[in-house]
């Protein structure tokens, strides 16, 4: 038998790529995929707090208060919206996931006084009789999209591009265009859905600018309206929408996740959303506009209260979760394990959320697993998730000497590699040195 002579597995040619090329050879087509990047890519992991001890006092937990509530929409909307945890629900929409799951958001969300968005496809009934703070997206597919849904909303979100395919449309296979979602959508039942990559009436941010007066007109200059970006020219894409009209913008890194798209587009468009969050945080203070004038959501990867903290430090009012939110649904639950072991795969490694088959009854339409999930038990235990990263977030603040979580900055924060100071543009710790500066 012949061996290996040295061993060695090559860097271009690892045996994963060596997989995807064969499975393109075979195959004709690329890899779809659900879920978002997972090169490792700099992060809030990089970050470190600089807690209080001579210079600045912390803050007694069990004593003093640490405020986290916040009011989105203060520019121009009559009616701000008001959330009490600097964390909202993320657009995730109705034929990506199941009834049930988007019942659990809404409940879980409006239990600890936050928001939860609809993603594309239309308002379902579960969703706006759960959720007591509801942000309707307003998609270039306009799918389910009427005048009667949007003045029904507490926030309008203007969805320019998501951090997983910022430049690319939508995806829903035909194996989940059920007879409800093609009603909804105004679609052929079991056919595969496209979504356009740029709204069908406007091609630049004049044009946004109208589509925004119409919005407000249509809700009566109530509600805010918000637009949400993928990370990539994240600077000028702020400045833009600002001068466009916008309430709130909405910032998707590129760890963001997705129901569905291609794996090239997840892992190789857009940028992370540790440097996005300061250039939008810096466009806004151009424009005199930070924390007070426009506030800024952060979404792309968040998954602890130290990411809450850290993205607020850096200059978001807010962030958004939709991966996490999944998994505290339930989402590769490790009782499950021989249900993903038939799929091919295993908890942890699940992501093929466009396939309609997830044993946790979440990114389905077949009745029987949307069936598994129950959206009672499903919304605690996102609520309890939603009150640790609270708290955690609150912990952090305190020890910084903060009585609000909003009065985090950058001066709180050093970096532990060159990457994450150049991008987050803090020191590297023990220095005050960054990159670039």
């Amino acid at each position: 038998m012949r061996k290996n002579s040295n061993g060695r597995e090559s860097y271009l040619f690892d045996r994963a790529t060596i997989a995807d090329i064969q499975r393109a050879a075979n195959d004709g087509i690329y890899k779809i995929r659900g879920f978002g990047a997972k090169r490792k890519v700099p992060h809030f992991d990089d970050l470190v707090f600089l807690g209080a001890s001579v210079s600045r006092y912390p803050l007694e937990g069990y004593r003093e208060t640490c405020g986290t509530n916040v009011d989105l929409g203060t520019r121009f909307a009559e009616k701000p919206l008001s959330i009490d945890i600097p964390i909202t629900i993320a657009g995730m929409s109705f034929g990506s996931l199941s009834a049930n799951a988007k019942e659990a958001l809404g409940r879980g969300a409006s239990s600890v006084g936050t928001s939860t968005t609809t993603g594309d496809g239309g308002m379902t009934k579960e969703e706006r009789g759960h959720s007591t703070k509801l942000v309707y997206q307003y998609l270039p597919s306009r799918y389910g999209m009427n005048p009667d849904d949007l003045r029904k909303a507490d926030a309008i979100e203007v969805v320019i591009g998501q951090g997983a395919k910022p430049g690319g449309g939508g995806m829903l296979l035909g194996q989940k265009i059920s007879d409800r979602v093609a009603d909804m959508r105004t679609l052929p039942k079991d056919i595969d859905q496209r979504s356009a990559c740029r709204h069908p009436d406007w091609t630049g941010p004049d044009d946004l600018e109208i589509k925004i007066r119409e919005l407000r007109e249509i809700t009566g200059w109530k509600v805010p309206i918000y637009v949400k970006v993928g990370a990539t020219r994240t600077y000028y894409d702020t400045l833009l929408a600002v001068k466009s009209g916008a309430d709130v913008i909405v910032v998707d890194g590129m760890q963001g996740g997705t129901g569905a798209t291609q794996e090239c587009f997840i892992e190789h468009v857009g940028i992370p959303t540790l440097p996005a969050v300061r250039m939008a945080a810096e466009a806004l203070k151009e424009l005199g506009m930070h924390r007070e004038g426009v506030q800024l959501i952060v979404s792309g990867g968040i998954r602890s209260g130290a990411d809450v903290a850290k993205a607020i430090a850096l200059g978001a009012d807010a962030v958004s979760i939709g991966t996490a939110a999944l998994i505290a649904l339930g989402d590769n639950n490790p009782d499950l394990e021989e249900e993903y072991n038939k799929l091919g795969t295993t908890a942890g490694f699940y992501d093929e959320w466009q396939a309609g088959d997830d044993p946790a009854g979440i990114t389905t339409q077949d009745e029987k697993l949307a069936a598994r999930l129950d959206p009672k038990k499903g919304g605690e235990k996102l609520a309890n998730y939603l009150k640790v990263l609270t708290l955690e977030a609150q912990t952090l603040a305190r020890a910084c000497g903060k009585s609000h979580i909003r009065n985090l900055e950058p001066e709180d924060l050093n970096a532990l590699t060159l990457e994450a100071s150049a991008m987050a543009k803090v020191p590297l710790a023990g220095t005050d040195w960054i990159p670039g500066k």
